[in-house]
């Protein structure tokens, strides 16, 4: 997430005098969208009938067709898709098209699951070969859908956890008859979870730092409250509501998720000090 924003502060410093937007949000938080706008780059949610200059690809990525129709309006196109995403993309599309009924373990609604099955979709037999699970509970509930599968393939969200990814695996293990697994999650996505989760193991409290529509972040402050007191914050103004709780505990850690400036992280590093 920080090589797309670095990369395109630097496209706009290339080309100052070019229209640069960017398809939906860049990333999941507001400070870094604000910063961007403040140079002139904007975040548009539709297309315009006519594009001008250049349309940036977020990071989460965009189905076939949306490419197509960015092209279509008049844009150039800056596809700035997370290396790990294309990665879980080029997966679910090579299992749909040798014929497996995919199950993509994430949020049906974010940006990036989204992409993911859209592209797989598009060589799918038909829209029944692919399917979106957030949950067991989901999964549960297609429970013959999947026994009748001659096959089964596995794709992930690139944030979530291994938690869920081998919750998934016991369970369908006993189901299927073919079971192929590509774990697509990012691996810098696990390296901090796991940092993160040996710190609260030490700690009274978890400070996590990041936007709450944030897949990684959320689903750290989710890891980490199992295992001790965790808070999420997406700054430092929200740490007067936890005052209390900052100052009962004696050994409080901070992390936070990949799309968190250092900026943030310094500011909050700052109120806890000041509240202690």
């Amino acid at each position: 997430m920080k090589r797309a924003v670095d990369t395109i502060k630097k496209l706009k410093k290339e080309n100052p005098s070019t229209k640069i937007s960017v398809l939906g949000e860049l990333i999941h938080n507001s400070h870094v969208i604000h910063e961007l706008e403040q140079m002139g780059i904007e975040t548009i949610t539709e297309l315009p009938s006519y594009g001008e200059g250049i349309c940036i690809i977020r990071s989460h990525g965009e189905s076939i067709d949306v490419f197509e129709e960015i092209k279509k309006r008049g844009f150039e196109i800056a596809d700035l898709t997370c290396f790990d995403v294309k990665k879980a993309q080029n997966k679910a599309v090579e299992l749909v098209k040798e014929g497996y009924f995919l199950i993509i373990l994430g949020k049906s609604s974010h940006p990036e699951v989204i992409a993911i099955s859209s592209n797989a979709q598009k060589y799918a037999k038909n829209s029944d070969c692919v399917f979106v699970a957030q949950n067991l509970d989901v999964l549960y509930e297609i429970e013959d859908k999947i026994k009748s599968a001659s096959k089964v393939g596995l794709v992930l969200q690139t944030t979530q956890t291994k938690e869920y990814l081998f919750d998934v695996i016991d369970y369908l293990s006993s189901i299927t008859k073919i079971l192929r697994v590509e774990n697509t999650i990012c691996p810098s996505t696990t390296l901090r979870q796991n940092e993160a989760k040996e710190l609260a193991k030490s700690s009274d409290l978890m400070v996590v730092v990041g936007s709450k529509k944030s897949a990684n972040t959320t689903h750290l402050a989710q890891l980490l409250s199992n295992i001790t007191k965790t808070i999420h914050i997406e700054g430092q103004g929200e740490l007067d509501d936890f005052s209390q709780l900052i100052k009962s505990s004696n050994n409080i850690s901070i992390t936070a998720g990949a799309s968190t400036p250092d900026s943030i992280i310094d500011e909050v590093i700052k109120k806890i000090e000041n509240i202690n």
